[in-house]
């Protein structure tokens, strides 16, 4: 007997994360997940069912340095037919980081939905032609398999037209030359779940800081996004892993004007060699900045905690005060460091957070005399894509 699922892609610039959702019931957990990691040096597949590791008959974990996204895409979805015949996928939805104005909620995708994301990539160039060629691949292997596209974009249409404005000629601003926010599934996750966990507080003035690889926050009221970090590009806001954050556009003219880079070297310097990575010397992963002695690293991670705090405060003065804070994905989820290094100096705003509860890795962190509720949440990028195709489908 088999299950029909729903696969879920979510495609990076480093890593394929999949995962298979049961469609007859849509509150069921993923019967699957896996990730492909180290795309560009050496790849690995892992996967867990039901808690257990999966075996595949053709072992994926030895694979050649040069896979590209397309090979790793197709050759997953041999290996699940093979090995994992019970579960039959019958709808794929995919992350895609970057819907423009298009696109306010998930899409089909088809030829011309299609040409609409293709030509948003110079506005995602780390991201979105990953997130076309896991498309592509599965078009390929199975042409009459519906996909459906998700964009991290969409949750942030509803925000004020100020939000989104830059202070450029209004031509520009019609254009589209707007912020328009990322991370939009994980936020989406987090509003779903926070009523659960906070109840009316959850519809009140909530902050949500995704901090991984690439980093931004949320102003929330009423579960809905007011304000975020993020802008027209995924490299405005937070300090990240390799990205730089918010930065004076005049760099970038001095770059050029002075040192005589070319917009190429531009990109790569702050899309690729800036961040944790660039300030440290050392890594543009936390955990390695935290495990190093190195002062660089050490100074790497209080900029990126000093630069949360100040757009903590941004956001705070967007949604007029705070009721909760809410810390998620890679660095949010599981470096209480760092969740002390932003919480632990924002007793200005009513934040008083229990050091103690943060160390254990507590879902509430804050001390019982807080204004503000402190939590930290896992995300789940997919199971928001496995809905949303489910629901359009």
């Amino acid at each position: 007997m088999t299950t029909d699922v729903i696969l879920t892609v979510n495609s990076g610039s480093s890593s394929i994360k999949f995962a298979l959702f049961p469609v007859g019931d849509p509150k069921a957990d993923a019967i699957m997940r896996g990730k492909i990691a180290g795309i560009g040096r050496q790849p690995v597949v892992t996967a867990i069912r039901e808690g257990e590791p999966v075996t595949f008959a053709a072992p994926l974990d030895v694979i050649a340095p040069d896979a590209t996204h397309e090979w790793l895409i197709a050759e997953l979805l041999r290996r699940l037919d093979e090995d994992v015949a019970d579960l039959t996928p019958v709808a794929v939805g995919h992350r895609v980081v970057h819907g423009g104005q298009d696109f306010d909620g998930p899409a089909r995708v088809t030829p011309e939905t299609m040409a609409s994301m293709a030509a948003l990539t110079p506005l995602a160039p780390l991201h979105q032609p990953m997130n076309l060629a896991a498309i592509e691949a599965i078009t390929a292997a199975d042409p009459t398999m519906p996909q459906v596209a998700c964009f991290d974009t969409a949750f942030h249409r509803t925000q004020p037209r100020l939000a989104q404005m830059f202070g450029i000629p209004r031509a520009l601003t019609e254009e589209g030359i707007i912020r328009y926010g990322f991370h939009g599934l994980s936020y989406a996750y987090i509003a779903g779940i926070l009523p659960d966990l906070l109840g009316e507080r959850a519809n009140g003035r909530v902050i949500v800081a995704h901090l991984g690889n690439g980093a931004s926050m949320c102003a929330m009221t009423n579960r809905q996004s007011i304000a975020t970090t993020m802008g027209f590009t995924a490299l405005d806001g937070l300090v990240m892993g390799r990205r730089c954050g918010a930065l004076d556009p005049g760099v970038a003219l001095h770059l050029a004007e002075q040192k005589g880079m070319s917009v190429h070297q531009i990109h790569e310097l702050l899309y690729r060699q800036s961040g944790l990575l660039g300030v440290s010397g050392v890594s543009n992963s936390m955990q390695d900045l935290q495990a190093s002695d190195d002062p660089n690293a050490r100074e790497a991670i209080e900029l990126f905690c000093y630069r949360a705090r100040q757009q903590i405060g941004s956001l705070a003065a967007s949604l007029g005060g705070l009721d909760a804070l809410i810390f998620t994905a890679g660095i949010g989820e599981h470096s209480s460091e760092t969740r002390a290094g932003i919480a632990g100096d924002l007793s200005w705003l009513g934040v008083d957070m229990d050091a103690a509860a943060n160390a254990r890795g507590d879902t509430n962190f804050h001390a019982s005399e807080s204004r503000v509720a402190l939590l930290k949440l896992r995300t789940d990028e997919e199971r928001v894509i496995a809905d949303s195709t489910r629901a359009l489908l």
